[in-house]
């Protein structure tokens, strides 16, 4: 691993009862980079985030370091004051509490209180929506609204890491590019992403690299060109055939 390297998954398991919905997961991914798992539904993508996150028991034997540190044995707390941020599908948001009231809880973790003001100048910044709306309840916004706050209040926890779980579930198209330009930016001041997402298509064009999960198990990777490029990927999650493949 070179010394970019954020975050190391390695002998990751996870079982529901008797249902094994991940087996030996071995992920890098780094700082400053975007990282998507690609997969069908029920492949095991939202657990591997959630074991991450610390809100699901992974089997004996798994290993997960962050920037060094080790992540397994954590409560979710503290793997948040480690660096790893999680933004769950459905956003979970406290929808009665403002859109600052939502930042500023997002900013409890203690390695996030120095420095705050700046932060939430920084999410403003990039979320203008959020700005004109500091005072707005949270369940009252749209739903890409309420996927901004979501975002905004990840990043006012101060990660290295943001494990991101189908930011674009119901939003328009439109909306959806703008908030994955957005991801990009975000990556580019140095901040590592995982990102789990339905729409393959456009998580490919922002990411860098990804990994590929079935039945709970990961069977391929490479950089997000070559993923784009394989055969494979485009009939499995792009819905083409090779003969349609320079229109990605």
């Amino acid at each position: 691993m070179t010394e970019r390297t954020a975050l190391s998954v390695r002998s990751l398991s996870v079982a529901y009862g008797r249902h094994q919905a991940l087996r030996d997961i071995a992920i890098d991914a780094h700082r400053g980079e975007i990282v998507a798992v690609l997969g069908s539904n029920g492949a095991g993508k939202s657990s591997l985030l959630k074991a991450l996150a610390g809100l699901v028991a992974t089997a004996k034997g798994a290993r997960v370091t962050l920037a060094g540190a080790e992540l397994s044995t954590l409560r979710p707390h503290e793997i948040v004051e480690a660096g790893l941020s999680l933004v769950p599908e459905g956003r979970g948001l406290f929808g009665d509490l403002t859109v600052a009231e939502n930042l500023e809880l997002g900013a409890f973790a203690r390695r996030a209180r120095a420095g705050e003001a700046d932060r939430l100048a920084k999410v403003l910044a990039m979320f203008p929506r959020l700005a004109e709306r500091r005072s707005q309840v949270a369940r009252t916004m749209s739903g890409g609204e309420q996927q901004m706050l979501a975002i905004g209040r990840a990043l006012m926890s101060s990660p290295d890491f943001v494990l991101l779980d189908e930011p674009s579930l119901g939003l328009a198209p439109v909306v959806t590019q703008q908030l994955f330009a957005t991801l990009r930016r975000v990556a580019d001041e140095g901040i590592g992403i995982l990102l789990v997402e339905q729409n393959t298509r456009a998580s490919l064009k922002i990411a860098d690299r990804g990994y590929l999960i079935e039945n709970g198990r990961v069977v391929g990777g490479g950089t997000a060109a070559d993923l784009r490029a394989d055969p494979a990927v485009q009939r499995a999650y792009l819905g083409l055939n090779t003969a349609n493949q320079n229109e990605i």
